[in-house]
């Protein structure tokens, strides 16, 4: 009798009942990879589906964001038209917007607290960034309204009085964005997929693959296992798996404690983005800084950058919160990806093999439909 060759970690009953030979594999459970798995059950049910997911949780940004349903503040744009043509720019816009209203339609804002109590970009004092914003307002309207139907931009200077901002002198309202509770909206859409039949498996890490005539296999920190085709939705981990330009890009973030008489609600982003707050709740999420340390924020590791932190610390106690009492009670990290655009790579990288990846800090926005692409661009080869 011979002593067959053993060629991974998994048990009979593991390979046969988990991890059998699957239709498709998506390599990330984030909002990309589980949208996908929802698009190709929805249009192909017969097919079987596995999702493998290195961490607990989603290990990217999709459960650590800091849960703003926003398409683009207008110096953002701006930046944006400096590197690409005013076509791709606007048509991100729209594809944004109609992402963040597909995720809304299939979750449901009461699955994810969704709330609208206004959105602002704020201008410092003595920055120059507002001068070349006001004078091409105008414009950003006008070509927003071609794609997303509205102008989204208007002055709003007296909000900063009125919260009790301090050094920031110009304010413009943003219609049409959003907030959202990051941790219940991905419950509900682990909980959707879980509920048509999708395999979810974590803490298995894809180490490398390898296409055959026949299948597609996967080497995993848990062993083999096998597909007939395979998306990498790891956004900003692609790079490891594949040979794409995405860098990894690490987001800080912290938490107060809630704190009485919060002076505000709503989102708020300055600096062309580098930083963003909101309220949740009574207290108060603060999140960015990345531009003061761009060499070790390029990075994939979940850690704390003290740099980074404690002039977030200094900002809200001297900006934000200026006559408030507060604590920090948390404070994380996410990684997502980017590189050169800001348009996602949806394609197709050999007949077995395919990518989502690159969402240029906008997950929330354009995750659910960039799934969606990516799973039809797999269905229909």
């Amino acid at each position: 009798m011979s002593k067959s060759k053993i060629s991974n970690m998994w048990s009979f009953w593991e390979r046969e009942s988990f991890v059998k030979k699957a239709d498709v594999i998506i390599v990330g459970s984030g909002i990309v990879g589980l949208n996908a798995a929802l698009e190709i059950k929805s249009n192909s049910p017969e097919l079987s589906v596995i999702i493998l997911e290195a961490g607990p949780l989603p290990s990217g940004a999709s459960t650590k964001n800091a849960g703003f349903a926003c398409f683009g503040s207008p110096s953002e744009l701006m930046m944006d038209l400096e590197h690409s043509s005013s076509e791709k720019v606007f048509a991100l816009v729209e594809k944004r917007l109609k992402g963040l209203n597909y995720l809304r339609n299939l979750v449901g804002d009461k699955n994810m607290n969704y709330l609208s109590p206004g959105s602002y970009e704020l201008f410092m004092d003595g920055g120059e960034g507002y001068v070349a914003v006001e004078e091409h307002l105008n414009f950003l309207n006008d070509e927003c309204a071609k794609t997303i139907g509205f102008k989204p931009y208007e002055l709003k200077n007296d909000i900063i009085s009125k919260n009790a901002f301090q050094g920031f002198s110009k304010a413009i309202k943003i219609n049409g964005e959003g907030q959202i509770n990051t941790g219940e909206m991905m419950k509900a859409l682990l909980d959707l997929a879980s509920s048509k039949g999708i395999r979810i498996l974590n803490g298995i890490k894809v180490l490398s693959h390898q296409i055959t005539s026949n299948e597609l296999a996967l080497q995993t920190s848990h062993g083999e296992v096998r597909c007939e085709k395979c998306l990498i939705a790891t956004n900003g981990f692609a790079s490891e798996l594949i040979d794409k330009t995405v860098e990894p890009a690490r987001a800080q973030v912290l938490i107060t404690e809630e704190i009485d008489n919060l002076p505000f609600e709503g989102t708020y982003h300055f600096d062309s983005g580098y930083y963003y707050f909101r309220n949740v709740g009574r207290r108060v999420l603060f999140g960015g800084g990345r531009n003061l340390d761009f060499d070790k924020e390029t990075t994939s590791k979940n850690e704390l950058n003290p740099i980074i932190q404690d002039e977030l610390d200094n900002i809200l106690s001297e900006r934000i919160l200026p006559n408030c009492k507060f604590e920090v009670a948390h404070r994380w990290t996410g990684i997502m990806g980017v590189g050169g655009d800001k348009t996602p790579y949806i394609e197709k990288l050999d007949d077995r093999l395919y990518c989502a990846v690159k969402l240029g800090g906008m997950g929330v926005a354009i995750g659910s439909t960039t799934g969606i692409e990516a799973a039809q661009l797999l269905l229909r080869s």
